[in-house]
């Protein structure tokens, strides 16, 4: 970034008599993406006017006003003279009240109220308030981060300090407010470095030793746990999908450093970061069936992130599947390949993260009680084909278990005993997770989770012994599985194989691999 020249003669004007350019750093954000945004003023002469330029959108338009009160708040007075500010490059489309913060340090810098050599080594972001207070704004996190790789500082609210600590940035500015800058510009007073907070003990997460009988369902909760497996859940009303549902999370193990850095950018760039800092678990968003396509993959006005980029390196719970529109359950298909969305506008093409794990509960039919005696409606067994038909075949070919969760008894409702808790499955989860990550080592192309392994580290680490290999050609034929289907229940077998701690995939993995793949849908209806 450069830096406006530091003397002047008459304001605005170099002791040259040239006009003088000041110059504050900011950013733009394409999904989680950081623009450079060069924000430049010049005072020149000619009638007194404020014109602003490079394709601002509405709210950075709105700017000029809130600048203008926020100085007069302060005591200063816009010069009588012709005021030019630039947001450059000029053809990137500029959103969002952050560039407040920027523009008005430009203009002080342009006055001489700052100097221009010190707020030259800042990325400055911020909304202001009409009486010069420094507002909080989403992306602060990333915006740190990149900054810090420039070797510049961060100048934000006083509000966002600890999330813009969490970058590892060390020249942080976090103000209240305007003239708390300047002073500490003008050195009678100074603004320490800002700490990041301390991740306040989190709520206990549900456990799934409240959950009784359902062992088959337990089994396969933990093998997608330890895998990163998609899976569907098909059953009665009552028979506890969304409960099994909701205790995935406390099977899972803990965010990496990095991943937790990466789910917070996300969060961040959403304005859904909150003030404890990063996200250190795993997300586990559920939203409801009525979502939006936008909503749940990305897009809008602003383009922000949809649901599945805020599931990212965590859950994404779709209950009631079928209830979902069609077609933005069909945008979940490249996702759940790619492990990211593009979001596609006239003016925005983002990519955003979303390597979620897709756990989905849907009833065998309308009714829900197909297959329960006395219950189920008279339009059975035509109601189940029609109802499952809701949910394409490309769709169900990306879930790796498929479960049949039955509708539990009087006498499994009234064990006094408890199942295991989370605590104990989720300490098998992370053995095989660790075996995994062992084994994936530190070539990159190596997946260190099985449910994204593929090519020649797939078939290194997941091809069967002779039983398994022909006990899996025979369910290809007979079940008619998909060249997708097959390498699945190879990686759902390597998982099985983990979870016991073996070498090598056996007949044993892949038999229990192909039970949980063949498509239930189909079964249910027959």
């Amino acid at each position: 970034m450069l830096a406006a020249h530091a003397t002047r003669g008459i304001l605005g004007y170099s002791e040259r008599g040239t006009p003088v350019v000041t110059r504050v750093a900011t950013v733009a954000f394409q999904g989680i993406e950081i623009l450079e945004v060069d924000v430049q003023v010049q005072i020149g002469n000619g009638l007194p006017n404020l014109t602003l330029v490079g394709l601002p959108d509405k709210a950075v338009a709105e700017s000029r006003e809130r600048v203008r009160s926020a100085l007069h708040a302060l005591g200063l007075a816009l010069p009588p003279k012709r005021i030019t500010i630039n947001l450059a490059p000029a053809d990137v489309a500029k959103e969002g009240a952050h560039f407040d913060l920027p523009i008005a340090l430009a203009v002080l810098g342009a006055m001489d109220v700052v100097p221009n050599d010190e707020i030259a080594g800042y990325v400055a972001m911020g909304e202001l308030a009409l009486d010069g207070t420094i507002g909080a704004v989403a992306g602060v996190l990333p915006a740190s981060v990149h900054a810090s790789s420039l070797g510049l500082g961060l100048i934000c609210s006083e509000t966002l300090g600890s999330e813009a600590a969490w970058g590892g940035n060390t020249g942080i500015l976090a103000a209240r407010d305007l003239l708390t800058l300047i002073n500490h510009f003008k050195g009678t007073q100074v603004l320490t470095q800002p700490q990041p907070k301390l991740i306040s003990q989190a709520a206990p997460l549900p456990d799934l030793a409240d959950v009784r009988g359902q062992e088959t369902a337990k089994r396969a909760l933990e093998i997608a746990a330890a895998g990163g497996h998609n899976l569907l859940m098909v059953g009665p009303p009552g028979a506890g999908k969304s409960m099994l549902a909701a205790r995935l999370p406390s099977l899972l193990p803990p965010l990496s450093s990095a991943e937790a850095l990466e789910v917070s950018m996300v969060h961040s760039v959403a304005g859904l970061l909150n003030e404890e800092g990063l996200v250190r678990r795993r997300p586990f968003r559920d939203p409801h069936h009525s979502a939006s396509l936008p909503a749940l993959v990305g897009g809008g006005m602003k383009a922000k992130p949809g649901e599945i980029s805020l599931a990212h390196h965590g859950v994404l719970f779709l209950d009631e599947l079928p209830e979902f529109n069609r077609a933005t359950l069909e945008a979940l298909r490249q996702p759940m390949e790619t492990g990211y969305t593009v979001v596609a506008r006239a003016n925005h093409h983002i990519t955003y993260p979303a390597r979620f794990q897709l756990i989905a509960a849907m009833n065998p039919c309308r009714c829900g009680y197909l297959s329960t005696p006395g219950l189920a409606c008279s339009r059975a067994p035509k109601c189940a084909p029609e109802y499952q038909s809701k949910i394409s075949g490309p769709l169900l070919d990306r879930i790796d278990i498929h479960l049949e969760v039955e509708g539990l008894k009087v006498a499994e409702l009234s064990r006094v005993a408890p199942g295991e808790p989370s605590a104990t499955v989720a300490a098998r989860v992370a053995k095989a997770r660790d075996i995994q990550t062992t084994r994936a080592g530190t070539n990159k192309g190596n997946s260190p989770i099985n449910c994204t392994a593929s090519g020649d580290y797939l078939n290194s680490i997941a091809t069967p012994d002779a039983e398994g290999q022909s006990l899996l050609n025979r369910a290809m034929d007979q079940f008619r599985l998909s060249a997708r289907g097959y390498y699945r229940v190879l990686r759902l077998a390597r998982t099985l194989a983990d979870l016991e701690g073996a070498e090598s995939v056996r007949r044993i993995h892949v038999a229990e691999a192909i039970s949980f793949r063949t498509p239930l849908t189909n079964r249910m209806v027959a």
